[in-house]
């Protein structure tokens, strides 16, 4: 059955040269087309689980007595949400990556950053999309009623012990479906990444199509569908979550 699969493609190719799956009939660039949806799969479940962290914490951080903590979560979230994200990778990795401290790789010559193209980006898009979370979180919070919060306080829950194990896990309910629609954003801005060589989905299928000119657009079409299918996941999941979170009378 693969064989037959594998000739389909081969003989599609000499039949039709535009349209050249070259991925479908050559292992290489089939390996090269794996590689490059694990990255992106990789890269977008690590943004989406800081950025999530830092929404979270950036939320629970305006809430603080300390004016200046306040000014900072501020200062980040404005400089974050109004500035382009892929000037941000670039600030990162070229000016950011030039104080990286380095090492010594295992050849005894070869000198490594710390941090990696990947880390950076991972770095970069987590901040970015982080800043939008905080403003999600913070309008989750607002929604909880104060007389809960006076609750808690009143049966001895500390500020923390309120945010952690009473007003999060309201609000985040309230959150959820603002919340998907900023994580199904970060997942498509991951593209981005190849403006430093993170060797993710589409930096392998540009590499493809510079290759093998005629896969350009079948490559294409492969990159799309595979996008709308990580996206269909990610809303997917994100929809029985917050079905499944959902308190009747509360929230929506």
């Amino acid at each position: 059955m693969l064989d037959l699969f594998i000739e389909f493609f081969r003989q599609l190719a000499e039949d039709y040269p535009r349209w050249n799956f070259v991925f479908f009939h050559d292992e290489r660039q089939w390996n090269r087309l794996l590689s490059g949806f694990y990255y992106t799969v990789w890269l977008s479940v690590a943004c989406l689980i800081f950025s999530v962290v830092i929404g979270v914490a950036g939320a629970w951080l305006q809430g603080s007595p300390s004016r200046l903590v306040r000014s900072v979560v501020q200062g980040y979230i404005q400089f974050f949400r109004n500035t382009p994200p892929f000037v941000q990778l670039l600030f990162f990795y070229f000016a950011l990556g030039q104080f990286t401290p380095t090492i010594t790789a295992a050849d005894g010559w070869t000198v490594e950053p710390i941090i990696s193209n990947v880390g950076w980006a991972i770095v970069s898009l987590s901040f970015f999309a982080g800043a939008f979370n905080v403003e999600i979180f913070r309008a989750g919070i607002e929604a909880v009623p104060e007389s809960t919060k006076e609750a808690a306080s009143s049966l001895g829950f500390s500020r923390l012990q309120t945010y952690t194990e009473v007003v999060l896990p309201l609000a985040f309910r309230v959150c959820l479906p603002a919340l998907n629609n900023n994580l199904v954003n970060l997942v498509k801005t991951t593209t981005q990444a190849i403006g430093i060589a993170v060797p993710e989905l589409l930096y392998q299928c540009v590499g493809i199509w510079n290759d093998y000119p005629s896969a350009l657009y079948p490559t294409m079409l492969v990159l799309f569908l595979l996008f709308i299918l990580l996206v269909g996941v990610l809303v997917y999941s994100m929809h029985r979550w917050e079905r499944a979170m959902r308190i009747p009378g509360y929230g929506g």
